[in-house]
């Protein structure tokens, strides 16, 4: 990533802030289904009551996802990512300690607001300052989300025979805390519409063909990480009669898969085409289908798994970076509508595959899957003729 200054920021201590406030957002992410049995033993939760707080934290981020986009484009980033952070301290602090069900709630829509709001705009943030590579950039961000999304269970894993999850929990919460500080006294970008928001210029953006077929590209490539996130473990256990821990094994590999391509390209961004990265991703996920659907053995699905990850790795960057590029002057909002398209496929598709495992068997996640990456290799290809970007 070049450096360095631009006006009064330093574009280094940016990036490197914006890294670490992604990381968080991994690891909201990724909490409540690390804790869900602690936290259904401490309330004595039944399913039903168990789902319903579940389903507040994505509804939470499909919220921070709206309303960031226009608030750093009028207000700035400081603002915006301190006051997030600080939401995510509140609602780790309060998961932590509350022992009320209806508090919990809160705490929780704190952590999917912080989250969905920190997520966006990290990504509106790193697009910004990057003059070039902009790709390249957003891809070695998703790194750092991977290794929020990895680390959480790692971590509760390794202290839990000595410490509760509350006292880690609360560990994580004060990360967050330390993190609104660094943003609020480091320099960020000056707000890009500090006068007001043109309303004719913000309302041109739901009518522009390549921001909606980019938010609907979105839409299926966020569902499609949201299905092998949800049901992998449900699939490789009823479908191939794999042990629970063998599965959950499995799902982290799909993880690892996406957080190793990511590394790569972020180099790849540098030489390669959009074309060619998003063909090599395509056939990465046709392959990683194809082992997944055979059920040779174990070992074949979980490689199965970490291809799928490296296969979907690409599609964010690049059309978060596509984004950026066309919309410079309201980065944030442009952000802000393809976000949230994104989160309400993944919201959308999984309940479509909820209805399907109940009355059709789980093995259609293949199906599901499949139908969803034409849909993607289709959208592509319109975005890429009807933006100009460049094939070479």
């Amino acid at each position: 990533m070049a450096v360095l200054h631009a006006g009064t920021y330093n574009k280094k201590i940016v990036f490197w802030a914006a890294c670490l406030g992604i990381l968080l957002f991994g690891i909201a992410l990724i909490t409540l289904g690390s804790i869900a049995p602690d936290l259904r033993e401490k309330l004595d939760l039944n399913d039903i009551e168990a789902g319903t707080l579940f389903s507040i934290l994505p509804f939470g981020i499909l919220t921070g996802s709206l309303l960031f986009g226009p608030v750093v484009d009028k207000s700035g980033y400081k603002l915006l990512l301190s006051l997030s952070c600080l939401l995510l301290f509140a609602g780790f602090e309060g998961v932590a300690f509350s022992s009320s069900q209806e508090l919990l709630k809160i705490y929780i829509f704190f952590i999917g607001l912080g989250g969905g709001a920190v997520n966006g705009a990290t990504n509106a943030l790193v697009s910004d300052i990057s003059d070039k590579d902009k790709a390249a950039n957003l891809s070695l961000l998703g790194v750092f989300f991977g290794i929020g999304a990895l680390g959480m269970p790692l971590l509760l894993g390794l202290l839990r025979a000595k410490y509760s999850f509350e006292t880690i929990l609360a560990a994580v919460g004060i990360l967050t805390l330390v993190t609104a500080f660094i943003f609020l006294f480091i320099k960020l970008p000056p707000p890009k519409q500090s006068q007001g928001l043109p309303l004719k210029r913000s309302i041109s953006l739901i009518k522009d063909n390549v921001l909606i077929l980019i938010a609907f590209y979105l839409f299926f490539q966020s569902s499609f990480e949201g299905i092998l996130n949800n049901w992998t473990t449900s699939f490789l256990i009823n479908s191939m009669s794999v042990p629970e821990s063998s599965a959950l094994y499995g799902l982290s590999l799909f993880v690892a898969g996406m957080v190793v391509m990511r590394l790569f390209l972020g180099s790849l961004f540098r030489s390669a085409s959009t074309l060619r990265i998003m063909i090599i991703s395509f056939a990465l996920l046709f392959a990683g289908l194809l082992l997944l659907k055979a059920g040779i053995s174990f070992y074949a699905a979980v490689a199965g798994l970490f291809l799928l990850g490296a296969g979907l790795a690409g599609g964010f960057p690049i059309m978060l970076g596509l984004v950026g590029e066309r919309f410079s002057d309201l980065s944030g909002t442009a952000f802000s509508i393809v976000m949230a398209v994104g989160l309400l496929g993944n919201m959308l598709i999984n309940y479509g595959m909820g209805v399907i495992a109940q009355n059709y068997g789980i093995r259609h996640l293949i199906t599901v899957a499949s139908a969803e990456l034409v849909i993607m290799i289709v959208l592509f290809f319109i975005i890429l003729n009807k933006s100009g970007k460049s094939t070479k």
